[in-house]
């Protein structure tokens, strides 16, 4: 399954309000915000919500080998990282993701950065919390197809830019996924656009 990538073109997940909240550094209990403050709040973070068009694209791949630097998929690519090998320690495939919460909300942004930054920041934190959304809802998806053939995904998954899994293999994974189907570019410094856009690499395992 997913041997060349899979696109969705519309992604629809639970808004995680709760998630937001925490991105926009509230607390339950240690927060005070006043009933009409957060009436305020939910309703940007609703307002974003209708703005942000999620998209996502997905590939699973055999694991060919692994050694204390990296792995190597089939086909040849090669991941240099100690930390990804770690986290794929024991899986026999890799599902390779990405999701954007499309150019809307980067607008949308920018047209209040400069008349209105609360509203910004609020936009910023919902675009970030649903594309992450987003690739949660791409596990949930293979991981469902997957377990047709008795096997499962690792509920961790890393992103190029952490630890050791340098951002350079954000180019790879752009390739590998062809990202431009779902309106993702990448910057010469290997950052993608729109900004809340995401990749992410998560294990495969067999079941016994």
């Amino acid at each position: 399954m997913y041997r060349v990538p899979i696109h969705f073109q519309a992604i629809r997940v639970r808004l995680p309000e709760r998630e937001i909240f925490a991105r926009l550094g509230f607390r339950k209990g240690l927060t005070s915000l006043s009933a009409a403050e957060r009436e305020t709040v939910s309703k940007t973070i609703e307002e974003a919500s209708d703005i942000v068009l999620l998209k996502g694209a997905a590939l699973v791949m055999d694991i060919r080998d692994r050694d204390d630097a990296g792995i190597t998929l089939e086909g040849g690519t090669v991941f240099p990282s100690s930390s990804l090998t770690g986290m794929l320690a024991g899986c026999s495939g890799a599902l390779l993701m990405g999701a954007t919460a499309g150019q809307g909300i980067m607008d949308a942004i920018a047209a209040c950065s400069s008349q209105n930054l609360t509203r910004a920041v609020i936009l910023d934190a919902v675009g970030s919390e649903m594309a992450d959304a987003a690739l949660d809802w791409i596990m949930d998806y293979a991981g469902q197809d997957l377990l047709r053939s008795s096997r499962r995904l690792t509920r961790k998954r890393f992103s190029a830019g952490y630890g050791d899994f340098s951002l350079e293999n954000q180019q790879t994974m752009f390739d590998m996924l062809q990202l431009g189907e779902i309106g993702i570019r990448m910057t010469p410094a290997k950052v993608l656009i729109p900004e809340k856009s995401v990749t992410a690499v998560a294990g495969v395992l067999r079941l016994t």
